[in-house]
């Protein structure tokens, strides 16, 4: 949350506004001093405020706001860097949301890895009329994510992930297993 900064000084001292005569009154600049130690984050937000809308420069506090206003799929636990990515993808997410490619984005952007995901659609073009339909007759879709350390709320957090970005006729299944390792050489 923001909110008062010790020590933070005002751009714009409300003292040095005060008419000439109040100048020299010491209860009056007190007063003042008060108001400006109020006002000062405020001043500070506004002048910095196109820093507090880019993802990249806002504060991580801001950040996590932001997510929430512009629909990104964070859950709180995520790293900053994950996190600033989610909010600057969020707006190309939602043109895409129910694709594949809208699906494996945005499940990258949560756990850092790459799915597997296979589905039952298909396309495909024929010269003749009544050609073969592509694809299963009955709707699946499945997404598999292999992490290093998998804990038990990954797969909690894929399922609400996938129900989210998927199409939303399409029934679902999810898998988190642990990813291989590969012998380092």
């Amino acid at each position: 949350m923001r909110g008062s900064v010790d020590g933070l000084g005002s751009s714009a001292p409300i003292g040095m506004m005060l008419p000439a005569v109040f100048a020299d009154d010491d209860l009056a600049q007190r007063f003042v001093a008060g108001l400006d130690e109020v006002i000062a984050p405020v001043l500070n937000v506004l002048d910095c405020l196109p820093a507090y809308f880019d993802p990249a420069l806002a504060p991580v506090d801001f950040t996590r706001w932001l997510a929430g206003w512009v629909g990104a799929e964070t859950d709180g636990t995520e790293p900053e860097d994950r996190l600033r990515a989610a909010v600057a993808a969020a707006a190309y997410l939602h043109r895409v949301r129910g694709t594949r490619r809208g699906l494996a984005e945005a499940v990258r952007l949560a756990f850092g890895v790459e799915p597997e995901i296979s589905e039952s659609g298909a396309a495909a073009w024929s010269a003749g009329p009544l050609g073969p339909v592509p694809g299963d007759p009955r709707p699946r879709l499945h997404v598999t994510v292999r992490l290093p350390d998998p804990g038990p709320a990954d797969e909690h957090r894929l399922d609400a992930l996938v129900a989210a970005a998927r199409p939303a006729h399409m029934p679902y299944t999810v898998k988190v297993t642990v990813a291989e390792r590969t012998p380092e050489r």
